[in-house]
């Protein structure tokens, strides 16, 4: 098994859960984080005050998959959330040496369907 997480923009969530759903991944969990890389921040004016917002709003969403299926969602991902800018964000995959269902005690591939 397998964690992906990424970080991406805001908007292109709704397009990636879709895009997601349609292969049967619907175990997300997804939240607002907010962070800087290449894009460093960007100047905005507030009420005529320039100022400087360094951390970006961006939406972190993490999955734990079989392994066979990571090269799948990354293309998923990669192609859904591209806009060939800097701030698309990033995708990362991790080992998960096991998952358990607390309800039921299940645990490996069955905790993760």
């Amino acid at each position: 098994m397998k964690k992906i997480e990424t970080i991406i923009r805001p908007e292109q969530f709704p397009r990636l859960r879709k895009k997601l759903e349609e292969v049967d991944i619907n175990g997300l969990t997804v939240s607002e984080v907010a962070g800087c890389g290449q894009q460093r921040g960007k100047q905005a004016l507030f009420r005529g005050t320039a100022y400087e917002i360094k951390l970006l709003p961006k939406v972190k969403v993490e999955m734990v998959i079989e392994s066979e299926n990571v090269d799948e969602i990354i293309q998923i991902i990669e192609s859904t959330c591209s806009t060939n800018t800097v701030g698309d964000g990033k995708i990362f995959v991790l080992p998960i040496e096991n998952a358990i269902r607390i309800r039921t005690g299940e645990s490996g591939k069955e905790a993760i369907v």
